[in-house]
């Protein structure tokens, strides 16, 4: 199992699907494992009832089945299905539509959605997703973002709640064009944090102060691991023009 989430870490995120069927068929007894830890690149399906675009994702799936956030309903339809109680449905929907001004506002665009369900100490777990694709653009081809933001909350201790976040970023950038050729740069990053929170501004309010701080934190990580180390060695390896005349003699 070790080894093959070593293995997970280094495959191109546009290939994560096609590896993760090979070890499933070739660790079928860590398929559980493997489903749950193993990000994978967001798919996303319409609802068919609201006409609305939802995020496809573990957290939402019940055998071959996804349940939607804006109806509680699975495509294809299933009779058994896993729900949440009625009172965290009301705030998975308060959650789903405070999400979308998020994205709106930090995003301009792109697709949302938040899944909640309880766990085994009292709490429970909510999940964030933002998908956002972008197409030709300047010197772009193609871009992707997809982000997956897990709280797993505590049950209330005198007045007080442990908050525990998992944010994941999976970023795929393709440039095309005659004066650059062609240019893939993709990779995933994982953070982590925990904090005890007052729950007197209730846990919609906390959960997004800390999506937020986390999402600047990694948005800054990706930008000096991977375009600034990238820029650094693309410079070294083929140093502008204007450069190279300077140091001539």
């Amino acid at each position: 199992m070790e080894a093959a989430m070593g293995l997970m870490r280094r495959i191109h995120p546009k290939h994560t699907d096609t590896a993760l069927s090979a070890l499933l068929s070739l660790m079928p007894e860590h398929s559980s494992d493997l489903l749950s830890q193993v990000d994978q690149p967001l798919q996303v399906l319409c609802d068919e009832d609201s006409g609305k675009q939802f995020i496809l994702c573990e957290y939402n799936r019940d055998a071959d089945s996804y349940r939607s956030p804006w109806t509680n309903k699975y495509q294809p339809p299933l009779e058994d299905g896993l729900y949440p109680s009625s009172e965290l449905r009301k705030l998975e929907i308060e959650a789903n539509e405070v999400f979308a001004i998020y994205r709106d506002q930090y995003y301009e665009g792109g697709i949302s959605s938040v899944y909640m369900w309880e766990d085994d100490d009292e709490g429970f777990v909510a999940c964030f997703l933002i998908k956002k694709g972008q197409g030709r653009r300047g010197y772009l081809h193609e871009g992707q973002w997809d982000a997956i933001h897990v709280i797993e909350v505590g049950p209330e201790e005198e007045g007080t709640a442990k908050y525990c976040l998992t944010s994941t970023v999976m970023l795929s950038l393709t440039t095309n064009n005659e004066s650059c050729g062609t240019f893939s740069l993709s990779g995933s990053i994982r953070r982590q944090m925990s904090m005890q929170l007052s729950v007197a501004d209730g846990h919609l309010c906390n959960m997004g102060k800390m999506i937020e701080e986390m999402e600047s934190k990694l948005r800054n990580s990706l930008d000096q691991v991977y375009f600034g180390k990238t820029r650094e060695m693309v410079c070294n390896l083929r140093p502008p023009a204007e450069l190279v005349s300077m140091k001539l003699p």
